[in-house]
């Protein structure tokens, strides 16, 4: 027992969860499974899933000519992924050039 006095184990857990990192692991997982919904899986194989930073989704784009088709589709896609993660707060979308692999 803690000098607090017994907590629940939910409690516990969370907090050991989000001390560890684990909760980001997870939502990260989450979200890559969206945007390839939300993508297709060819526009999925040729990008990446970033953080969720403030309400904007990063995602990195392996290359210039992609990286502007989904500046184009970016309201279709916005609109697609709030529909999966309505509860996730997201809000915009920021592409970034980068390596995907």
């Amino acid at each position: 027992m803690s000098a607090r006095g017994p907590q629940k184990i939910a409690n516990v857990l969370a907090e050991l969860m989000a001390r560890r990192g684990y909760g980001r692991v997870r939502a990260g997982e989450v979200y890559d499974q969206a945007w390839r919904d939300a993508a297709g899986s060819l526009l999925a194989q040729y990008t990446r899933v970033g953080t969720l930073r403030r309400g904007a989704l990063e995602i990195t784009v392996a290359n210039s000519t992609l990286l502007q088709e989904v500046t184009f589709q970016k309201a279709d896609l916005l609109k697609r992924l709030v529909g999966l993660l309505p509860n996730e707060g997201i809000r915009d979308l920021r592409f970034w050039l980068g390596t995907v692999s």
